[in-house]
């Protein structure tokens, strides 16, 4: 699905992580840079090294949090606003691809087997036993 995703963010121009971050900022409020890392699963170096590329390319920009003075929102630009649109639609295609393609209630069983498992990792009940 990575791979996926990848190959049609490069069409855009972007990467998949991109389209990601753009999608789980708050288009209206922005969102607190701190809250995106346990979002989207990333490591802080990491989630800084994509923030600062893709305010270099114009998609974010960075504001004082007028909640918490320590803190910054990440908000998005106009041109950011259209990559977010253009990611939500790449998405969107997939999901409806895949709920035409695969019955209803095997997709519930594949999500509740991918949640267990979400569970058990989240819990370290694999490796940390």
């Amino acid at each position: 699905i990575a791979k996926m995703y990848n190959e049609e963010a490069l069409k855009y121009e972007s990467t998949m992580a991109t389209g990601f971050l753009l999608l789980n900022i708050d288009f209206e409020q922005g969102t607190a840079s701190t809250s995106l890392g346990p979002k989207m699963g990333m490591e802080a170096t990491s989630l800084s090294r994509l923030i600062k590329k893709m305010e270099a390319r114009g998609l974010i920009y960075r504001e004082k949090n007028p909640n918490d003075g320590r803190g910054v929102l990440i908000k998005l630009t106009e041109f950011g606003v259209k990559k977010r649109e253009t990611s939500k639609q790449s998405v969107l295609k997939f999901n409806n691809t895949v709920k035409e393609s695969i019955p209803e209630n095997k997709l519930n069983i594949f999500f509740e087997v991918t949640e267990r498992i979400n569970e058990l990792i989240s819990k370290k009940l694999i490796f940390d036993k």
